[in-house]
């Protein structure tokens, strides 16, 4: 007998990565439209819940308008005689994978900004109360998580409690935080790793330091340990540093040699503290894309939260697409919000002293963490609403960028040279990448009219 045979949908792992198009959904839950929602688990004591209860809060799901979106919190209760609060962000990650085994349900993101469709397909099956998604957490749970004993779910729609839960949610996620800072890299011989975002993101695995959070903003260097403790096959794991191959740039073996046995090659080599070169790759679940803006020779910042057009007119949606789905795109770099307020953040790169802009909401929630210059140097939406603006901004605040700026200028000038009539360059190998494809040319003749001289600059 099915675990799940009361559920009028299917469960299991083949549905995790379903996508859900705006014309196939029944409602939307939480989102970027909802500027309150989450998902929030807390340790209890065993007799302080019950058993696979499940609670709804406001209109179920049943209740909901076709094609709505409506502001939407999950809290998870759990209690057990080896449960303890350091565990908390452990379990409440996996909200993420469970709900994306059952068939017709997409989560994306975590802690303040889940995003959830059902399909119009699953709740024509039967998928037309919370009930069953609160049933099948609670058997995932108790079954690939034998150290909870007790678990109690409920589901909020009613806009009013999920923006006083919210509230509470977003302290505790602060207080978390905090408990994981003051640590180094060079403290530790164990990193951890995380895969929970492969079933998006195939190639994509985070690595998690005590000075670099999760992408996701969700796990932290104490969470990882605890993680694959309780769980050592699960989809957090210990990575041995091995050795130091780049101090400034943060390579180590032990990271290399874990990436490439997780993404079965595609991704062999990673530097932590840079946005160039080898970056850390993005799934789609990060809080924040950092994205290089080549005209001024910096880095802005914009967060899933922002709602209009970044400095160089584009949204986070574009910006996100750009660098995400376990590729490496040099200027593209998917980060946590934790890990702004981190000394490795973009270390390699110049730190804040390349920061040139950022929503003024990011900048406050990072503000204490800032060097006393960057408060008043790096732009906001307030300060600068295009390149040309932001360029001038700089200039009055004497930024940092702005000797990289007199750098660029005494390069020499590119060469020019006409090639002979007929002039053949035969290579062994030529690639050309577009589409999303790479084509590549075997034993090539190239045929060129003119060829350009040009000084490469290093990687930044």
């Amino acid at each position: 007998m099915s675990m799940f045979e009361d559920i009028p949908v299917d469960v299991g792992v083949i549905y995790e990565g379903e996508r859900i198009r705006r014309n196939n959904m029944q409602i939307e839950l939480g989102g970027p439209k909802q500027p309150a929602k989450f998902e929030l688990v807390r340790a209890k004591k065993m007799d302080e819940i019950e058993d696979e209860k499940v609670a709804i809060i406001g209109p179920d799901l049943k209740d909901l308008p076709e094609g709505g979106n409506v502001p939407f919190g999950i809290l998870v209760e759990v209690a057990g005689k080896d449960i303890e609060e350091a565990l908390e962000g452990v379990v409440e990650r996996r909200i993420h994978e469970y709900c994306n085994f059952v068939e017709g349900i997409m989560h994306l993101n975590q802690r303040y900004d889940i995003w959830i469709r059902v399909s119009k397909k699953a709740f024509q099956k039967g998928l037309n109360s919370f009930t069953y998604v609160g049933k099948v957490l609670a058997r995932l749970y108790k079954s690939e998580l034998p150290f909870i004993e007790k678990i109690q779910i409920t589901f909020i729609t009613d806009p009013a409690k999920v923006k006083e839960l919210h509230d509470q949610a977003m302290e505790v996620y602060d207080a978390r935080d905090a408990k994981a800072r003051g640590m180094k890299d060079d403290e530790v011989d164990t990193f951890y790793g995380c895969t929970l975002c492969q079933s998006f993101a195939p190639t994509h695995m985070c690595v998690i330091t005590p000075q670099r959070y999760s992408n996701c903003g969700s796990i932290s260097w104490f969470d990882g340990k605890a993680s694959a403790q309780v769980d050592p096959k699960g989809p957090v794991f210990a990575i041995e540093k091995g050795e130091m191959l780049d101090a400034d740039k943060g390579e180590f073996s032990g990271i290399n040699e874990t990436i490439k046995q997780k993404t079965l090659g595609a991704v062999d080599r990673v530097w932590m503290y840079t946005g160039f070169g080898y970056p850390h790759t993005s799934c789609g679940c990060f809080e924040a894309m950092a994205f290089y803006i080549p005209e001024v020779e910096g880095y802005g910042i914009v967060d899933r939260g922002f709602k209009g057009v970044t400095v160089n007119g584009l949204p986070f949606s574009t910006l996100a697409d750009s660098g995400a789905g376990g590729r490496q795109v040099d200027g593209f770099h998917g980060i946590s919000i934790e890990y702004m307020r981190s000394p490795k953040f973009l270390e390699a790169d110049g730190g804040w002293d390349r920061v040139v802009w950022m929503p003024q909401s990011v900048k406050d929630r990072v503000a204490e963490f800032m060097p006393e210059s960057a408060k008043t140097n790096v732009a906001t939406e307030n300060d600068a609403k295009t390149v040309d603006e932001l360029k001038a901004f700089l200039k009055e605040k004497n930024h940092p960028v702005l000797q990289r700026w007199t750098e660029e200028a005494e390069e020499a000038p590119e060469a020019e040279a006409e090639a002979a009539e007929g002039t053949v360059f035969p290579v062994s190998t030529a690639t050309v990448s577009a589409g999303g494809f790479k084509i590549i040319f075997k034993n090539a003749k190239i045929h060129a009219e003119k060829v350009i001289i040009k000084r490469e600059k290093p990687k930044r």
